[in-house]
């Protein structure tokens, strides 16, 4: 081989070696700036990582709390919204007191906490409003014809057994069902509701006939109470007569209805807040129930201990 030949082979051979290094270290450069990173940049990455893990956490827990919170509302509305058994069962019971006439000590001891709740939640008011609403709406869209026959009975026991001297029955027996001064309250605002309908009634022009269970004995002091509440010119009072005082009451209403009928008069309505000045014969147009508290005569009592209830 001339000395040309191994000159350039020899630079051939050079240029090989060269572009094999070159290659190399490109090579050798590319693969670590592929993998490399600096020990500041790997401490921001974790703490980045850290804190989208703190981020999800926190709204998981979030969420989860949301939940939990929904779901608690959502149980108290059905619960406020679903009256329980006791409260079922004792409204029941009550009704079945007033149809039935049944004594105080009848009524189920566990159902004296819901009779409080019945007035302290306000429940009562509501229905008597409701109540005399009704009847004033009615009286108030008819009018008594001039011959004075047209009337109207009230059960006057329901203002008379709001007399303090007459009731034999005292609020503490209440305390314990926290409703001392929630059945003070009730009797005041039943005293002043059936008060403003007599008023109307009586200023419309109906004549009022007041029937008690009270004997005839109890005049004197159920007048008195009545015009000092308020209760004034109305057109008769009747009480039980001697003959009377062992009639069942249904049938005492009755034949004093039928008496009535008989004289001429046309019975237009019967208002009371006891089924048996509601039952029987005679019971002319309308008749009007206002609301008792659900315990009934628990609270409510005839004084004379000889008067069947």
């Amino acid at each position: 081989m001339s000395a040309y030949g191994h000159h350039m082979e020899r630079e051939y051979s050079a240029q090989s070696l060269s572009s094999r290094e070159v290659s190399e270290r490109t090579s050798s450069y590319a693969m670590e700036s592929g993998f490399y990173m600096s020990s500041f940049a790997t401490t921001i990455f974790i703490a980045s990582l850290v804190t989208v893990g703190l981020l999800f956490i926190t709204l998981l827990i979030a969420l989860t709390v949301m939940l939990q919170s929904c779901e608690s509302k959502s149980h108290g509305i059905v619960e406020v919204q679903k009256p329980s058994y006791d409260s079922n069962y004792c409204h029941i019971f009550s009704l079945h007191m007033e149809l039935n006439n049944f004594e105080a000590d009848q009524f189920p001891s566990v159902c004296r906490v819901v009779a409080s709740q019945y007035i302290k939640q306000g429940q009562y008011a509501t229905d008597l409003n409701s109540t005399m609403g009704i009847v004033e709406d009615y009286f108030g869209s008819i009018t008594p014809q001039h011959d004075g026959l047209d009337v109207v009975l009230m059960d006057v026991d329901d203002i008379l057994s709001l007399n303090p001297q007459n009731s034999n029955v005292s609020v503490h027996r209440y305390d314990h069902y926290g409703c001392s001064d929630c059945m003070e309250e009730a009797k005041h605002l039943k005293h002043m509701l059936i008060l403003r309908l007599y008023m109307k009634l009586h200023s419309s022009g109906w004549p009022l006939i007041l029937l008690s269970r009270k004997p005839e004995t109890h005049r004197n002091t159920s007048v008195e109470y009545l015009v000092s509440a308020g209760y004034t010119a109305w057109s008769s009072l009747i009480m039980r007569s001697e003959a009377e005082l062992h009639m069942d009451s249904s049938d005492y209403f009755s034949k004093r209805r039928a008496a009535m009928q008989r004289e001429g008069f046309r019975i237009i309505g019967i208002i009371s807040s006891h089924m048996d000045a509601l039952r029987g014969p005679f019971l002319g147009r309308r008749i009007f129930k206002l609301p008792n508290p659900i315990y009934y005569n628990f609270e409510y009592q005839i004084e004379d201990t000889h008067t069947p209830k």
